[in-house]
Parts: C-alpha cells; sequence; structure tokens
C-alpha cells in the first residue's frame, strides 16, 4: 500500500455514461467464459421449467444469499435475496468468513428450497414459491457445527435425504461426506448420519461441497476436491444412497488457463443437452461463474471437453451456447451503476453486516445514508454500514458523487475497497471545511481469530458542496504464488478525489489481495463517532471502463 498524491485529469464525470462490465454473450450464439465475471462463489442451480435460477454464497453480507435468473445460462441478472438478515444476534457486526457459505437449491412440488450452511450455527433451510418474492425464516433443520455444504434431494419413492461435507476448522477433521434422511417437507433431519465417503482414504483430499443427482437408476454426487485455487471436479455414484460409492474425477485443469476448475451444478436444457455451472478463483476479484458442455459415457459424465484421449474433461473458453428451444432472450448482466432513484436499494448492493433500515433511504436526489455511530479506533474493515458491492470485471473505474452539505461535526464518508488488504478514501468534517483521510489496513486470520492493523494519513483539506470519488481497478501483471498457483493476476487498486469532477487527487495506490473467502468488493460509507451525526447523500455511482488521464 501506497500514500501518493498526485494531479489527474479527465473528462467530466458527470458527462460519463454508465457502462456494461461483462457481458458473455457473442451475439452470434455463442459465449464466452467466464459467464459472471463477479464472485457468485460456490453456485448452485437448477432448472424449472423454461427458467433457470441460481444461488451462491455471501458469508457475512446482508442481504444474504443472492439469487440470479437466466432464461439462457449465459445471461444472468439478481432477482432477489433468499434471507433479509443473516441469521442469529452476533452478524450485526461483520464476522469476516462465516455466516453463510455455500447454499443449495432445489424445486420439489412447486416449491423451492434454499439449503444453507452456517458452520457455527447449523444447516438451515428457506422455502418460497415464487423466487422473486418472499422467502420463509429460515429452520435450523441441523444445529451445531461442523457440517457444510449441505445438498437437499427428493427421491423418486417421496422419501427426502441430506448429503454435506464437513469444515475441519469447526469439526477437527476434512474430506469427509454424510448422508441422512431428512423430512419429506425439508424441515427436519430423522434417521442416522451415514458417513458415506473419505477423500482421506484416497486421493480426493479435500472433497467437499456435494450435489446430488439421480439418473438411470444411479444416485450421482457432484464433489470438488483437492482444494479451491488448485483442484479438480469429482463424481461419486452408487446404485444405493448410503452407497458404497465409487468415484472418479470428469474435469480438470488440463491446457486450459482455468485453475481449480469445480463446485457448482449439474443443469439440463428443455432440449436434451447438460451443463455444468462451476467457478474458478481469480484471486482478489473472487470466485467467477463458467458455463461448460456436459456429456456422458458409460454412465459417468465428462465435463468440459475431453482431449489427447483422456476421460475426464476440461474447460472451454469458447462455445456454443446452450440449445433452450427456438426463443431468443436478452443479453444481460447484474447490474451495476446506480442513481438510486427508486423505492428500495438495487440488488446489487449488499452492506457488510446486518443491516438496519435506518441507515438509508432512497430519495429523489440519491442515497440518504445517515452517519452510523462508530467507536473510536475502530478499522474500517469492521465498519458495520459499508454498503458495497462484487467488482463486475478484471478492469474498470466506479465514480461516485456525493453531495456533504448535510454532513455534521465529526463525520466521516467516503469510498472503500474491502479485501484482507483494505483501503478508503473519506472526508471528515471538521468546522466549515473537509479533511482528506487516506486509510490503509490489513486482516491476518488465525482460525477465526482476526489481527487487524490500520494506518491513516491526512491528505488535504477542501471546501466544497460534492465531492466526487473514483476507484479504479487496473491489471497490472501477473505472478508466481507457489509452485502450483502460478501466473496469478495481480490487480492495482487507486483512489482519487475531486472537488469538480474533472480534477482528481490520486491518494491511495495498492496491490489488492482477496477478503476472507470472498472477493474484494467496493463501494460507499457514512460515519460518525459519538451520537447526533449528519448523513450523505449519494447522488450517482457510474461504473465505466477504465478511465483514462486527460493530462
Amino acid at each position: 500500500m501506497s500514500f501518493i498524491n498526485e494531479n489527474v485529469t479527465i473528462k467530466n464525470a458527470d458527462l460519463l455514461e454508465p457502462q456494461s462490465m461483462w457481458n458473455a454473450d457473442l451475439g452470434n450464439k455463442r459465449f464466452s467464459n467466464p459467464v459472471l465475471y463477479a464472485d457468485y462463489s460456490d453456485p448452485d442451480a437448477i432448472r424449472v421449467g423454461e427458467d433457470y435460477f441460481m444461488i451462491a454464497s455471501s458469508f457475512c453480507n446482508s442481504p444474504a444469499i443472492p439469487v440470479l435468473h437466466s432464461k439462457d445460462l449465459v445471461n444472468w441478472k439478481v432477482i432477489n435475496y433468499v434471507l433479509d438478515k443473516v441469521p442469529e444476534e452476533r452478524y450485526k457486526d461483520p464476522i469476516h468468513g462465516c455466516g453463510v457459505w455455500a447454499p443449495a437449491i432445489r424445486y420439489h412440488d412447486g416449491i423451492f428450497y434454499a439449503c444453507f450452511p452456517m458452520p457455527d450455527e447449523g444447516i438451515y433451510m428457506s422455502t418460497t414459491k415464487d423466487p422473486w418474492g418472499k422467502w420463509s425464516e429460515p429452520v435450523n433443520i441441523r444445529p451445531g457445527a461442523g457440517w457444510i455444504d449441505p445438498c437437499p434431494f427428493w427421491d423418486d419413492d417421496g422419501r427426502a435425504y441430506l448429503v454435506a461435507g464437513v469444515a475441519k476448522s469447526r469439526i477437527g477433521y476434512k474430506s469427509v461426506l454424510h448422508m441422512v434422511e431428512m423430512q419429506p417437507d425439508g424441515m427436519g433431519l430423522i434417521g442416522e448420519e451415514v458417513k458415506i465417503f473419505d477423500g482421506n482414504l484416497n486421493d480426493q483430499v479435500t472433497i467437499e461441497g456435494p450435489k446430488l443427482y439421480k439418473r438411470n437408476g444411479w444416485y450421482y454426487i457432484f464433489a470438488p476436491a483437492g482444494g479451491v485455487k488448485v483442484g479438480w471436479q469429482t463424481v461419486l455414484r452408487s446404485r444405493n444412497i448410503f452407497g458404497p460409492y465409487e468415484y472418479k474425477v470428469v474435469m480438470r485443469r488440463g491446457d486450459s488457463s482455468v485453475n481449480g476448475p469445480h463446485q457448482g451444478a449439474w443443469v439440463d436444457t428443455v432440449t436434451g443437452q447438460d451443463w455444468f455451472l462451476h467457478f474458478q478463483d481469480v484471486y482478489a476479484a473472487g470466485r467467477i461463474t463458467h458455463l461448460q458442455p456436459m456429456s456422458w459415457e458409460n454412465d459417468w459424465p465428462v465435463i468440459g471437453i475431453a482431449k489427447n484421449g483422456n476421460d475426464y474433461g476440461e474447460p472451454v473458453m469458447e462455445f456454443d451456447k446452450p440449445d433452450v428451444g427456438a426463443k431468443t432472450y436478452e443479453i444481460c448482466e447484474p447490474a451495476t451503476s446506480d442513481d438510486f432513484r427508486t423505492d428500495r436499494l438495487g440488488l446489487q448492493w449488499q452492506w457488510n453486516a446486518n443491516y438496519q433500515n435506518s441507515w438509508y433511504k432512497c430519495t429523489d436526489s440519491g442515497l440518504l445514508l445517515n452517519a452510523v455511530s462508530v467507536e473510536t479506533g475502530r478499522p474500517l474493515s469492521d465498519v458495520r454500514n459499508l454498503l458495497l458491492q462484487k467488482w463486475p470485471a478484471p478492469e474498470f473505474t466506479c465514480i461516485t458523487r456525493i453531495d456533504v452539505t448535510g454532513m455534521a461535526e465529526g463525520d466521516t464518508a467516503g469510498i472503500v475497497s474491502m479485501g484482507m488488504h483494505y483501503a478508503g478514501l473519506c472526508v471528515k468534517k471538521d468546522g466549515v471545511k473537509l479533511q482528506v483521510i487516506a486509510v490503509e489496513g490489513e486482516q491476518k486470520f488465525n482460525g477465526q481469530e482476526v489481527l487487524t492493523t490500520e494506518n491513516q494519513n491526512k491528505s488535504a483539506e477542501v471546501s466544497a458542496d460534492k465531492i466526487w470519488f473514483m476507484y479504479n481497478v487496473e491489471r497490472t501483471g501477473y505472478k508466481d504464488i507457489n509452485a502450483e498457483e502460478k501466473h496469478t493476476p495481480v490487480e492495482t487498486v487507486t483512489l482519487s478525489y475531486s472537488t469538480d469532477g474533472v480534477n482528481f487527487v490520486k491518494c491511495v495506490s495498492a496491490e489488492s489481495l482477496a477478503g476472507r473467502w470472498v472477493g474484494v468488493k467496493n463501494g460507499i460509507y457514512c460515519t460518525h463517532e459519538g451520537e447526533n451525526g449528519g448523513h450523505i447523500i449519494a447522488e450517482y455511482v457510474k461504473y465505466v471502463k477504465n478511465v483514462k488521464s486527460e493530462s
């Protein structure tokens, strides 16, 4: 991290038009991977009729468990969240790396089920008949720490089951999958828990994230192994749901550039094609989503394209779009830019912890953020009301215009880059002037304990009614982390401010580092030390391709 003081001139920020950040649809009936360059980690998906629904991890952020929708598996939009708040009182504060881990989504007898783990609290279930509408309050169907990555399954005879992995950090061992019978309504477990696979006894170490299916009388468990960044996709199969299970590796990185290709969902199309959605960990940007063709040989799946006589597949980077019938659908992507002139906060936004409605209000002028009280010395990374969204592309610029006339003495407001290396650029109300402050910090984790170090640098004093903040992400190279993790991307984040939207001052530049199991997020905040804070109005947040200096 480095503090700098460099003047940069750009075209008037107010005249820049928001731009598309990432879309995989090539417009010629083909697509390129990834289909989502954003941290929708641990994805699971289903098809219901002509509609596809995908959910993903959300950890301590709220609202929690994003629900995405697509008609063709390539073009996706966020349509909802399963949870308004993360269950349990302790999530009123950020608990990085805890909260909602890899969830599963299923559809049975007209009901959508979202089953999700909280590794310290248990396995939860929430339901709805309308994925665009309200989901039920979650029920903890297996209280207690240790089990993770659950997936429910309803068999042909109406009986229901749950398969799950384990977290060594909570239970003392890893690489083991369990199966247990579930109540047909999904609201509880019955019978004995059975260990059905132990990856410690073979070459499937760190097997986790199981997803359970049935085809041609075989029970299949799709489960990633080998670790997030360097692993592969394994599939287990058995004629009996409780095993014994045989296994086969069905996708490896091979000669592709896609490291650790695994963990996701098998889905089909109305025309009978099979596809697999999975993630790739790209470090600072998190776990991005790929789509692979899937075929079958001798009742084993092959994900991607088999090469050189191999019996497993390798990821494709470009391919024909899924055949979803004669219809064509809108080319789209998750929202990013926002002027907040709506009746509720946009679905691209999540808070750093469970939020309170009193923190904000959407108005005709923009997003009113009240200054939330924080204790003196609280690290920026642990501020509850950071309003964040995922990186939407490997490179981009985000410009935020803030009306600061409502700030009270002692208020602080600005932008943040949130990862294990984090940075902020803000203004603090000090009399009639605003003090510009640059913040840099680092989180280090020892198990569940976190040690945070933070430094601040006062840059300048300004007097203005509006402040423009610019957040720029640039791919600046690649580096080898170790013998297995080579040629990993390096992104540099630069934070700047302006009092006229044209002449900016660069204040912070840093190589970015992902958060605790999540990609870097960027956003805005407003805080106050003590009581009786004021407010700011975020008039717009605008995402564009990398803005270049005019100087």
